[in-house]
């Protein structure tokens, strides 16, 4: 298992950007392929800003997962930056330990960037809790506010 920034393996930018589009686009019936296109085309461009890093999860040259650090995930908490985001694994790939890789992954490389503290929004129960997230409150979305405090 290798843990990369998807800028330095640019080979599977189409893959995630349609990943993370089918996961959690809003209006999925409007324009798919313009929209991934456009979500490439912003990647690209915020490739070097401090708060934004998307790191992918490798098993030989299959991708497994990945996970994302954005400068701006809530439209409530817009003071709040970075933020701890898009932690996906491949169905076929849940239930064997790989989202604990990306997330020790993307806490690594909040640390190295000298981020302090990393936001986090969920519906999810009790699970970024078990990776060290410490709860801050509920959004008016029904999203519990979480964050992570780097070491």
């Amino acid at each position: 298992m290798l843990v990369v920034d998807l800028k330095d393996k640019q080979e599977y930018l189409e893959e995630v950007m349609t990943l993370e589009y089918d996961e959690w686009a809003d209006n999925k019936e409007q324009d798919r392929e313009e929209r991934i296109k456009n979500k490439v085309k912003k990647y690209l461009e915020r490739i070097e800003d401090k708060y934004f890093v998307k790191l992918i999860l490798l098993n030989e040259d299959k991708l497994i997962g990945f996970i994302s650090i954005f400068p701006i995930d809530s439209e409530e908490e817009t003071e709040l930056t970075p933020w701890y985001a898009t932690m996906y694994v491949k169905e076929e790939y849940r239930g064997k330990g790989y989202s604990k890789l990306l997330n020790d992954a993307i806490l690594k490389e909040a640390k190295r960037r000298e981020i302090s503290t990393i936001y986090l929004k969920t519906t999810l129960k009790n699970y970024y809790e078990k990776f060290g997230a410490k709860y801050i409150k509920n959004l008016s979305t029904g999203e519990k506010l979480l964050k992570f405090d780097i070491n």
